[in-house]
C-alpha cells in the first residue's frame, strides 16, 4: 500500500495546471486530471514494472493520470473480462480510452470479442473503444489472415452514421488502418468507404472522404504494392 501512496504523491508533485488547460483544448476531460505527460507516465511505468494489483488500485483512485499509468503497468494476461467491462464503463475521455485499448486491452485474449460487443454499444466512449481496439489489432496482429479484418468492414459500415465526433474519428481510424495493411485489404477498404459515402449522414461522408483521400494516396498505394 505504501507503493501506491508514494506513486500518488509523486504524480501530484508533477501536477501541471497549464498542461491540463492545454489538454482540455484538445477535448480531454480535465476533471481529476493532473497534467502529467505520457512520456513521464511511461518512464514511471518502466520503473514500477508489471503489477496487476497495483494497477487496480491506481485505477480506483479516479485520478486521470493514475488511470493511464494503470493501463501501462497492468499485465494483460491477468486481465479478466469483468475488469474490461468495469474499466470501459469508467471511460470519460478519449485519451483514457485510447491509452487503455493500446496499452492493455488490445493485448488481451478478449480483444476480438470486445470489438464486436463494444462497437454496437450506444455509449460514446464504449463504442469508441470498440473501434480503437479494431485499429490496434490491425497493427499489432502481424500474422493474422486478411479474413480476420474483413470481418470488421461490415461493422465499420454499420456504425459509420454515428455523428458523434469521438466515435466517427475512431471509425475512420479503423477503416484507414485496415486499408493500409496490404493491397487486398486496401481494395476492400476503399470499396467499403465508397459504400459509406452513399449513406445520408454528414459523419459518414466525412469518414469516407477522409479515408479515401489517404487510402488512394500515392504513398499508401506504393506501400501496399510492395
Amino acid at each position: 500500500m505504501m507503493q501506491y501512496t508514494e506513486i500518488i504523491k509523486s504524480l501530484k508533485s508533477l501536477a501541471n495546471p497549464e498542461a491540463v488547460k492545454g489538454m482540455a483544448r484538445y477535448g480531454i476531460n480535465p476533471e481529476n486530471t493532473l497534467g502529467v505527460s505520457i512520456p513521464t507516465l511511461r518512464e514511471m511505468g518502466k520503473e514500477i514494472g508489471k503489477d496487476h494489483i497495483l494497477a487496480q488500485q491506481l485505477w480506483e483512485s479516479g485520478i486521470h493520470d493514475a488511470q493511464i499509468l494503470a493501463t501501462i503497468i497492468d499485465d494483460p494476461k491477468m486481465v479478466t473480462e469483468a475488469q474490461m467491462e468495469s474499466w470501459v464503463n469508467d471511460f470519460n475521455s478519449w485519451d483514457i480510452c485510447d491509452q487503455c485499448c493500446s496499452n492493455l486491452f488490445g493485448r488481451t485474449v478478449f480483444a476480438h470479442q470486445k470489438v464486436k460487443e463494444w462497437s454496437a454499444n450506444d455509449r460514446e466512449f464504449v463504442k469508441r473503444a470498440g473501434f480503437v481496439l479494431m485499429a490496434q489489432l490491425v497493427v499489432k496482429e502481424k500474422k493474422a489472415a486478411d479474413e480476420t479484418f474483413l470481418e470488421f468492414l461490415p461493422i465499420i459500415k454499420r456504425e459509420a452514421g454515428d455523428e458523434r465526433n469521438f466515435v466517427k474519428k475512431a471509425v475512420n481510424w479503423a477503416l484507414r488502418q485496415i486499408g493500409k495493411r496490404n493491397l487486398n485489404l486496401n481494395k476492400k477498404a476503399i470499396e467499403t468507404a465508397e459504400e459509406i459515402q452513399t449513406i445520408n449522414s454528414r459523419g459518414a461522408r466525412w469518414i469516407a472522404r477522409d479515408a479515401l483521400r489517404e487510402l488512394r494516396s500515392e504513398a499508401v498505394q506504393r506501400r501496399v504494392r510492395r
